[in-house]
């Protein structure tokens, strides 16, 4: 339906294409809204909202909202609209939701199965395993790094570049290092990179396809998402970086066998009685 009424924006006349650019702007706001409300915030009359409703196929307002509904429910073609600082909090929730929701499903049906085998089987093997993110990536590195360790694997992250670039020319060919980067072109994370593939290690990058980061990585997982990471902090893809962490930290738990599971199982057991055993007395 959106994309419906976007193909014949040219086409209406001036008053219907005012009803059109405030569904284009405030779709969830419409659906709720009576035709009096509909016709007041777009400035026309009642009988214009009816008639815009019929030009784009409907046959009245209870079947456009009807249509629109379902329209956004799918989450193709609205979801990349951004928010605009005249949004109602209730369209800022939508939007917020919607183009994180449609990034997870834009990701999970572009996945490359292969690629995610790939680095699964470089994670089970490896001898060490370090995480290096700059900004929002560093913190999703971190969280890697907090779910990997526990696996009985060397692991560690780090977000300063010195650090990073330290680091990486003292990692061996037995080891691997996942990069994460939204853009996948921060010079100081490209050159901590091609120190860690020079000392011979494996590299996994979490990143933009046709990325600098991409071209490096012996393996790259692809989020491409639709945000401005120029101007804004990334989000979108942040979700996203997690996700697929999520994923290789489940596959990797399930290659290494119930052994490790009944050692994460033990481990957790343990922690709970140890904080039974803190608990004071009442």
């Amino acid at each position: 339906m959106l994309d419906r009424i976007r193909g014949q924006l040219e086409m209406l006349s001036s008053a219907e294409r005012k009803v059109a650019e405030l569904v284009l702007e405030q779709p969830y706001t419409v659906i709720q809204a009576a035709v009096a409300d509909i016709a007041k915030s777009a400035g026309v009359s009642q009988p214009t909202v009816i008639r815009f409703c019929r030009t784009v196929g409907c046959s009245g307002l209870p079947d456009f909202k009807l249509k629109l509904a379902g329209s956004l429910v799918t989450g193709v073609p609205y979801v990349h609209s951004s928010v605009r600082p005249e949004d109602p909090t209730s369209e800022i929730v939508a939007k917020v939701f919607d183009n994180t929701v449609s990034a997870l499903l834009k990701c999970r049906n572009d996945v490359n199965p292969q690629a995610i085998e790939a680095a699964v089987r470089l994670l089970t093997d490896a001898h060490r395993i370090e995480f290096y993110g700059l900004g929002n990536s560093g913190i999703i590195a971190a969280d890697a790094q907090h779910k990997f360790f526990r696996f009985g694997i060397p692991t560690v992250a780090y977000s300063d570049t010195h650090i990073q670039m330290m680091a990486a020319s003292v990692l061996g060919p037995d080891d691997v290092l996942v990069a994460i980067s939204s853009s996948g072109r921060t010079m100081e994370l490209l050159e901590a990179v091609d120190v860690a593939i020079a000392a011979g290690a494996k590299v996994i990058a979490l990143t933009t396809s046709g990325s600098p980061l991409a071209r490096r990585a012996t393996v790259s997982l692809i989020a491409d998402t639709l945000e401005d990471n120029e101007t804004y902090s990334p989000m979108i893809s942040r979700i996203v970086h997690l996700v697929q962490i999520d994923i290789l930290a489940v596959s990797v738990a399930l290659r290494r066998g119930p052994g490790l599971i009944r050692q994460l199982e033990k481990t957790k057991h343990s922690l709970k009685n140890r904080r039974l055993d803190n608990k004071q007395p009442e």
